[in-house]
């Protein structure tokens, strides 16, 4: 028994070690005043002072931001109305399948079929078209997930409501959105974090007139990591670290009370 605990122990740390050490090192280097990959020389604040003094980087990171934002608004908002469609008794059942062509299909493919697209309708190319490119993609995490969702909620709930006298739209507003609440923003974070890291579909449907975060950093890192990424990186890490404890200490707070 202790020896099957011991090496459950040593599996789960070594597992957590191949995960977050990369992580803990590119934090380290961020502070070291030699370029990377170099041994550590000296503790140093340049590369973040630099950091906040690059412009063309913040412009990337706010372009990959409001990107983010507006895609996975759509993405959300569309997914709302079908889920209202479907409250006032819609049948989309045999329509979903469309929707996992978006996550069947290659991402390079998708893209090289959405430009397409864009130029036959002489869309121009920049930050709409990714938007649109996000958005499709996002859709097909976004519906199948909050369609089943749906699909599980008990609706004599909706029927006991109307006969308290509610109308149909209290009844989805209070009702229904709430019970898929967790659902929705769950699909609404990957969504978010798809569009924000994405780089395929930013590459083929940017055009010259816009530049995201990924494509940034995959111009930045043909000349040699820059000591800036790291710095960056940590921020972005330390960010999300925060967010997280304060979404999960605030869950925890709502179910004390």
């Amino acid at each position: 028994m202790k020896l099957s605990t011991l090496g459950r122990s040593v599996f789960i740390g070594l597992t957590f070690s191949f995960l977050y050490l990369p992580i803990f090192i590119l934090i380290i280097f961020s502070f070291n005043s030699r370029s990377f990959p170099s041994s550590w020389d000296n503790f140093t604040l340049i590369w973040y002072k630099l950091l906040f003094t690059n412009t063309e980087i913040w412009v990337s990171f706010f372009n990959s931001l409001i990107i983010a934002i507006c895609s996975t608004t759509i993405c959300i908002s569309l997914t709302i109305f079908m889920i209202y469609f479907l409250y006032k008794g819609g049948k989309i059942g045999k329509f979903i399948t469309i929707f996992y062509g978006n996550l069947i299909i290659p991402e390079t493919v998708l893209a090289v079929g959405l430009i397409s697209y864009f130029t036959t309708m002489k869309i121009p190319l920049g930050m709409i078209t990714i938007i649109i490119a996000h958005s499709v993609i996002g859709l097909g995490f976004s519906i199948p997930l909050l369609y089943i969702r749906y699909k599980d909620l008990d609706k004599n709930i909706f029927e006991a409501s109307l006969n308290l006298g509610a109308s149909h739209l209290q009844t989805f507003i209070k009702i229904a959105l709430p019970l898929i609440r967790p659902t929705l923003l769950t699909s609404g974070l990957i969504i978010f974090i798809i569009s924000f890291d994405d780089f395929i579909l930013a590459y083929f449907c940017s055009g010259n007139s816009i530049q995201t975060l990924p494509l940034f950093l995959i111009s930045s890192i043909r000349y040699g990591i820059s000591p800036i990424i790291n710095a960056l990186a940590s921020i972005l890490l330390v960010m999300t670290t925060i967010i997280v404890v304060v979404f999960f200490y605030l869950k925890k707070v709502t179910k004390i009370l």
